[in-house]
């Protein structure tokens, strides 16, 4: 991450499309967050995203955790925040790199006072498809073998389960997909990069070599290819990005139902044939 925020310009347009589906959520609860975390890998986007909102006038000043002069990253160590100190913690793509996600939605819970809210935004299964289909079959081809070159993700239903496991009420998980088109592979590659989303995951394994990388550019060039406006061709790579929307637990939220504790059920209209 600190090479992408030496890169020039910045490669920040999906975390600024992240940050806008927060500052939206943000907009359509009617209450106020004096003290307020961004636990975003690249900080200012979600405080500058945030002050063209009309929930900036109801949000405190957005303050950075840092511990021994770098940021706090959750899930690898103390965040440094008091348990019950924080009214808003919000990430902007930064949970999927969590060396234990479920350890670092517990601290940002645990972090929240009652009825506090946990706004989060992480890339999901469907992110780099693409690349990881064509990383796969090209080093198959090559080697007769191929080792995990694109980082698994979390699907909706894995996020959800992990924000009941971290104790968040009422949690909710949307997702936004959006395509992404570039020249070629490598545009794609020198991107992800820039945006510090260009480490390999976790466990020792071979480089992938020139001819396989070769081969994996051809590979997406024949599968992945689409038309762009200007009627060249390119190629097209999906981004999935999960919101993930918990509370702290507090004695005033709603509470659901029992079961069997409704009085009146539906009725069923009768079909006419």
């Amino acid at each position: 991450m600190q090479r992408a925020e030496r890169a020039a310009p910045p490669v920040d347009f999906l975390h600024r499309r992240a940050a806008e589906g927060l500052a939206d959520s943000l907009d359509a609860i009617p209450r106020a967050f004096p003290v307020v975390v961004d636990l975003s890998p690249r900080t200012g986007i979600f405080a500058d995203v945030l002050a063209a909102h009309d929930a900036a006038a109801r949000i405190g000043s957005v303050t950075v955790p840092v511990a021994s002069a770098e940021r706090v990253v959750p899930g690898e160590g103390p965040l440094g925040l008091e348990d019950g100190s924080v009214d808003l913690i919000a990430s902007v793509l930064g949970l999927h790199w969590a060396n234990d996600l479920p350890g670092a939605l517990a601290q940002i819970r645990r972090a929240l006072k009652p009825d506090g809210l946990f706004l989060g935004a992480m890339f999901g299964a469907g992110t780099l498809a693409e690349l990881r289909d064509v990383l796969t079959r090209a080093e198959l081809d090559e080697t007769g073998g191929a080792a995990p070159r694109v980082s698994p993700f979390a699907d909706a239903y894995d996020a959800a389960g992990l924000m009941q496991r971290a104790g968040f009420a009422l949690p909710v998980v949307d997702g936004d997909t959006v395509a992404v088109r570039y020249p070629d592979m490598m545009a794609l590659v020198r991107d992800l990069r820039a945006m510090g989303e260009g480490g390999p995951p976790e466990g020792p394994k071979p480089r992938l070599s020139r001819r396989t990388v070769a081969r994996a550019a051809g590979l997406y060039d024949q599968r992945h290819s689409v038309t762009g406006d200007d009627a060249r061709p390119r190629v097209q790579a999906t981004f999935e990005t999960l919101f993930l929307t918990g509370w702290a637990p507090s004695p005033d939220q709603p509470k659901p139902l029992k079961p069997g504790s409704v009085a009146t059920g539906f009725r069923v209209a009768p079909r006419k044939v």
